[in-house]
């Protein structure tokens, strides 16, 4: 077959997919030179509503022992017709001669379905498709297959093994606590029993910014100073074009950056305290066990003291936007609790006031001067009315006494408002004070008995998370309740590994996506859990790989938590955002971020350097996971209202952007100033940059038809600057990719392999993270290296993962910083193992499925379901001995309007 076109290699090269998101960098290409086509799922006129009936497609497998398998099929939303695709090649290397009947259909997706193992053929057929509702007539039914021996834990553990447990307190807040949210409100709980202290966190309760002072310019110069930066970017481009290399040094660069000022940090408002009273508190505590439960979203606490057996359960709930904490007894009426709350050291100290008889008010500033928040804190008890709140010194406390249970409901918000961060509003974003929207909130919450908030909280989990998800996930891992999860973590070996562990691994990284981005604001450096008064890098939202990792796993594991990532786009970066593109760039086109970022924009001098203030592309990466959403979704309401508009405006700006390469003089357009990010040299035509400026560039091509959007002029221009631009992708002297532009050479797979292997395992120099072992199991999975990404898989969770699964920073730190891009990119990486389908050039490509590329043999058994692809394609598999056993597929119909392709093979 010919040798794929220039648009296929370069998508392929910079379109790393593993799930929602592409792995886009320096070092990763997706495979060229294949000798199958680029895969691709055909989905014109995408204007047309998302429907939703779906169509199975059974998948069974027979080895016939050879390298390669494919499997063919056509997806149609016609009525029933019946595959017969005749694979009887003899070399298992080749494709079949022909491929699928033609079909009448009212829309199609096509794709290659390949596994990577031993060559099988598929016996495909479309089942009945009948009017009205179609129902899935093969659910995939592969669940967990081992349960817990329920004589040796408590008898409220889950049963699918979803647990994280412990036989002992939290004492280390990054390393110990557990974690508990609903998007707006999030608290971590160290499962104390005398006293116990549970910190607190407001989603938008940040310091600095315009609520600390009125001259907060979101990163930005006076407008003033406008003229001169503008010279002073025309002069870096000239010494970089005019050098015998194409670079310069830093420091020429840091002239154009702002210092920062008000920037502030993500803070913790204070911690509700919880001390027992009374006999509780005497004797010997034994038979004491702690756990979270991923299945329900609840953390739990359970202990004896003599014949009592106390139990104290913590839980956000999102539908109530209420967070609870319940405390019963197993005698009655024995029960003495009294509430509290404690400052956040070094923030301004709060008032904590009596609101009702049983309703704690607590107000204060996230700075002095800066941001309102307000909680409201109500207990109720069992027997009901014995609650108590006692007034002191502007520190009011609650005692519940002779009680059986006790349970204390909070709600918490600031006065932010996202809606008010444009122009119209002077950047300001006050909003109203949030005590009546809070009064209202905790009294729908609080008029509801316990057990009710309760049983709407798990229903909502169990939905979008848990037992009632259309994902599910098994690696053949029997649950262990032998030990713990810190034992078992204590255990764990490099390469060695523990499926039990990884999976659980797994599903605490999409339990804490849930439990953090569905608010009203997307989940940053450390998800919406803060301890401290200023956090690591301000629990921002880095946004050179570290937000964009958080939502690898969103889109294909079927978690509806992005909503508020766009809405952050539109509302935070965009309208400041267009005032950088002018002030900084003199550009008056679209709009334009950098790293780092709450209300920042402009291009701030951290450190006192460019080089980690330089990237301009930030918000085209996120342009990437835009496309995706509707990719992988197919919603052309959203598209049209909120997606099409914001990935206009970041590509308009980079259209301007671009400029002739004055270096090499090849005619090609090219970025300058660039660097890798946080990396030196300042230069021209970074691969990073252009590799993803051009994928965005395809993104708008693809999804012009169904913006509703009559400037044809934009599209022929995004077309033609396409055409012209370098792609990125170049090789250096000794085999690596590389990030400039001379120097160019064919073969990116081996160059990505070989940048791979020259950068490391991860360990150092940036502290030894997690997050950068993560990306790289992601990586070697995409190049299909099985061991290599179990090695990077089980390395990572070994070394920077917690006793409580929580992804530490520097792990040889007695106190370490928690960051979660780790945990949340983890569940992205092993999908990649799974199953990958990377980006297409056009929609009259194929949409390439490969099937179990990097399987490790530790999961040489297993299934998934309701994982999803591009095009509204959801795939179910199963695995025996690490190949294919049986599968379906299922694909959202397409509207009748739609045009039908036939399958084609070159």
């Amino acid at each position: 077959m010919p040798a794929q076109s220039n648009t296929d290699a370069l998508l392929q090269s910079c379109s790393c997919d593993t799930t929602s998101s592409s792995f886009v960098s320096d070092i990763l290409p997706h495979r060229t030179g294949s000798k199958y086509p680029a895969i691709g799922s055909e989905l014109r006129n995408t204007s047309s509503p998302r429907l939703t009936r779906s169509i199975p497609i059974p998948i069974q497998a027979r080895d016939l022992g050879g390298p390669h398998g494919i499997a063919e099929a056509q997806y149609c939303s016609s009525r029933a017709s019946q595959l017969n695709p005749d694979h009887d090649s003899k070399n298992a290397n080749e494709l079949p001669a022909r491929i699928l009947l033609p079909l009448i259909c009212l829309g199609v997706v096509r794709t290659w379905l390949i596994y990577t193992g031993h060559l099988f053929t598929n016996s495909l057929e479309i089942m009945k498709t009948l009017f009205g509702p179609i129902r899935i007539l093969i659910p995939l039914v592969v669940l967990n297959g081992v349960y817990p021996n329920e004589a040796s834990v408590p008898q409220s553990f889950p049963k699918s093994g979803k647990v994280l447990w412990f036989r002992t307190p939290g004492v280390t807040w990054a390393t110990d606590y557990l974690p508990v949210g609903n998007g707006y409100l999030a608290a971590m709980v160290p499962g104390e029993t005398v006293h116990d202290e549970t910190t607190l966190n407001i989603e938008s309760l940040w310091s600095g910014g315009p609520f600390q002072s009125d001259t907060y310019t979101g990163g930005n110069a006076d407008p003033s100073d406008a003229p001169t930066l503008h010279a002073d970017m025309q002069n870096i481009r000239s010494e970089i074009f005019g050098s015998p290399n194409g670079t310069i040094p830093n420091a020429e660069f840091d002239i154009i950056t702002t210092p920062i000022e008000y920037y502030g940090s993500y803070t913790s408002p204070g911690r509700l305290a919880v001390t027992l009273l009374g006999n509780n508190t005497s004797g010997p505590i034994t038979q004491f066990t702690r756990w979270l439960d991923l299945d329900l979203g609840v953390a739990r606490s359970q202990w004896n003291v003599g014949n009592n057996q106390l139990t104290r359960e913590t839980f956000c709930s999102h539908p109530s936007q209420a967070c609870l904490q319940h405390t019963q007894t197993s005698i009655n009426k024995s029960l003495s609790i009294l509430y509290a709350f404690a400052a956040t050291p070094s923030n301004p100290v709060p008032t904590v006031d009596c609101f009702d008889d049983n309703t704690l008010l607590i107000r204060g500033t996230a700075s002095d001067p800066g941001m309102t928040f307000e909680m409201l804190a109500r207990v109720q008890t069992e027997p009901s009315n014995l609650a108590s709140c006692t007034a002191a010194d502007s520190n009011a406390t609650i005692l519940a006494d002779g009680v059986s249970s006790s349970w204390i409901t909070w709600v918490g918000g600031t006065n932010f408002d996202q809606n008010a961060g444009d122009a119209s509003h002077n950047f300001s974003f006050q909003g109203s004070d949030p005590h009546d929207s809070l009064v209202t909130l905790l009294g729908e919450a609080t008029s509801q008995s316990y057990t009710t908030l309760f049983q709407t909280h798990v229903d909502d989990v169990a939905v979008g998370l848990s037992t009632k998800s259309p994902f599910q996930l098994s690696l053949g891992q029997e649950p262990e309740f032998t030990n713990s999860t810190d034992e078992l973590r204590a255990m764990y070996e490099v390469d060695t590994g523990n499926p039990y562990l990884e999976w659980l691994t797994f599903h605490f990284g999409r339990y804490m996506l849930f439990s953090s981005a569905r608010g009203n604001l997307p989940a940053n450096l450390q998800g919406k859990w803060a301890r401290d008064s200023s956090n690591p890098w301000g629990a921002d939202y880095h946004s050179n790989i570290n937000l964009q990792m958080n939502y690898w796993s969103a889109e294909s594991t079927n978690l509806n938590v992005t909503a508020s990532l766009w809405d952050y786009l539109e509302k935070n970066w965009a309208p400041r955002g267009a005032v950088t593109a002018q002030l900084l760039y003199n550009i008056s086109r679209g709009w334009v971020t950098h790293d780092e970022i709450f209300g920042y924009t402009g291009m701030k001098g951290v450190g006192g350097t460019a080089e980690w203030a330089d990237y301009p592309e930030s918000a085209v990466w996120l342009m990437i996971h835009l496309w995706d959403h509707f990719d992988y979704t197919n919603d052309a309401d959203w598209w049209r209202v909120q997606g099409w508009p914001l990935l206009k405006g970041v590509a308009s700006f980079h259209l301007d952007k671009l400029i002739n390469d004055l270096h090499f003089n090849d005619g090609t357009l090219v970025v300058a100033p660039c660097n890798s990010p946080e990396q030196p040299p300042i230069t021209l035509g970074c691969a990073h940059s252009q590799q993803i400026i051009w994928q965005m560039f395809n993104a708008v091509e693809k999804g012009f038809l169904a913006s509703g959007d009559s400037d044809t002029e934009f599209l022929q221009e995004v077309q033609a600057k396409r055409a012209q631009m370098d792609k990125g992708i170049h090789i250096g002297s000794w085999g690596q990719l590389q990030g400039q532009t001379d120097n160019t050479k064919e073969e990116v797979l081996s160059a990505a392999e070989i940048s791979l292997i020259h950068r490391g395992n991860g360990t150092g120099p940036d502290a030894d993270a997690g997050w950068e072992k993560v990306w790289r199991a992601a990586a070697w999975a995409q190049l299909f290296n099985a061991s290599t990404f179990y090695h990077e898989l089980t390395y990572t969770l070994q070394r920077n993962f917690g006793p409580n699964l929580i992804s530490l920073y520097d792990p040889g730190d007695p106190d370490p910083i928690f960051q979660i891009d780790a945990n949340l990119g983890y569940p992205g990486a092993v999908i990649n193992a799974l199953l990958q389908a990377p980006d297409v050039p056009s929609y009259d490509s194929t949409l390439t499925i490969t099937l179990l590329p990097a399987l490790p043999s530790a999961w040489s058994t297993g299934s998934f379901t309701g994982l999803k692809v591009r095009g509204g394609v959801s795939v179910n598999l199963v695995w025996r001995n690490g190949r294919p056993s049986s599968g379906s597929v299922t694909v959202d119909e397409v509207a009748p309007s739609r045009k039908c392709f036939t399958p084609q093979v070159e």
